[in-house]
């Protein structure tokens, strides 16, 4: 009977251990070495392996319950707290090197259609015969530069976004034309003009004024500023071709005719 009962506490242990339910190994009390008797060392050596636990080995160690409910250390208050810190980094994007791909060389062809898609075209540096100040005239033109479109007249400067392969003070011709008018008449294209054509050349590439980028995820301290200056290409409008230019009559002067005085009252 003594026997009888040995092996059923060894088998009821032995199934708690082979369990697949982790749970299982809570309710499992450790077997002190009190109770390991000779008798029940012989018993464990009569036991055959069976299909379910074929590797069943004689050596009984002390059982050590290993317990994973910590909590993390990282709790919402100190999360919320942490995120009074900052961190602000404040980097401009032209300045950022890793992030500039390596120039690639175009060809003169690539040149002259990367630049005819954008709108414009590439005639030659200035030369110092060329007039540049013109007197105003009653006409104006809207072109189109990339994405965005302008109204112009001659004499006016605008700023675009850097156009590629020209330098400073180099001449262009804007060709993407939709909108030609004067005093006297307006024609409308479809969406181009064809023979019409706005000259300008470029007075300087410059930055744009400092847009600040701010980015924050709530609870994971996490700050950064940003800032980006956009490139920019200013333009001279030199003249606008493709419409009859009415003259410009020169102002009259009229002359003041003399206002006669009155000789003052001579008093008593």
């Amino acid at each position: 009977m003594a026997n009888r009962r040995c092996v059923q506490t060894l088998s009821r242990h032995l199934t708690y251990l082979l369990s697949p339910n982790p749970s299982s190994l809570h309710s499992l009390t450790s077997i002190s070495p009190q109770t390991l008797t000779p008798q029940i060392l012989k018993s464990i050596d009569t036991l055959t392996p069976s299909p379910k636990c074929p590797n069943v080995t004689t050596k009984i160690s002390s059982f050590h319950r290993h317990f994973c409910s910590n909590r993390p250390i990282n709790s919402d208050d100190d999360e919320e707290g942490s995120e009074e810190e900052t961190d602000d980094d404040d980097h401009d994007v032209e300045g950022l090197e890793s992030n500039i791909e390596p120039s690639r060389e175009y060809t003169p062809e690539e040149k002259e259609h990367e630049a005819a898609e954008i709108g414009y075209k590439v005639i030659g540096p200035l030369q110092k015969s060329d007039r540049v100040f013109k007197p105003y005239e009653p006409v104006f033109a809207v072109v189109q530069i990339g994405s965005h479109q302008f109204k112009v007249s001659n004499g006016e400067s605008i700023f675009t976004e850097k156009l590629k392969f020209c330098e400073v003070n180099d001449k262009l011709i804007l060709n993407k034309v939709l909108l030609l008018g004067s005093t006297t008449q307006t024609i409308i294209g479809r969406p181009i003009l064809p023979d019409a054509a706005v000259h300008a050349f470029v007075e300087e590439h410059a930055l744009d004024a400092k847009v600040l980028i701010f980015k924050k995820k709530r609870r994971k301290n996490y700050r950064r500023t940003r800032g980006h200056r956009q490139e920019l290409t200013k333009l001279r409008i030199t003249d606008i071709q493709g419409i009859e230019k009415p003259e410009v009559a020169p102002p009259l002067k009229t002359e003041k005719k003399g206002v006669k005085k009155m000789p003052h009252a001579v008093r008593c």
